[in-house]
């Protein structure tokens, strides 16, 4: 086996325990403020307000987040 093909086969096979993903960021900074809006959240972490909607509706639909209240007034919540 050659060097590149040996690196490839390192780079699938190694675990992601040293950064957080993006999902547990957000749901870090839910915890933190729960009334933050889309786009602040997006700021903070320095990604697109469409991508900070997809990850919140994939959170959503795990069972992990739950909007509680209206778009204006509401706020999410983690679930344990």
């Amino acid at each position: 086996m050659d060097n590149q093909t040996d690196q490839k086969t390192a780079q699938k096979t190694t675990p992601k325990t040293t950064q957080k993903t993006t999902k547990e960021k957000l749901l870090d900074i839910v915890q933190e403020n729960s009334k933050l809006t889309r786009e602040e959240i997006a700021t903070i972490l320095d990604i697109s307000p469409d991508t900070v909607k997809f990850h919140l509706a994939n959170l959503k639909n795990e069972g992990r987040l739950q909007r509680v209240g209206g778009r204006k007034e509401g706020h999410w919540e983690v679930v344990s």
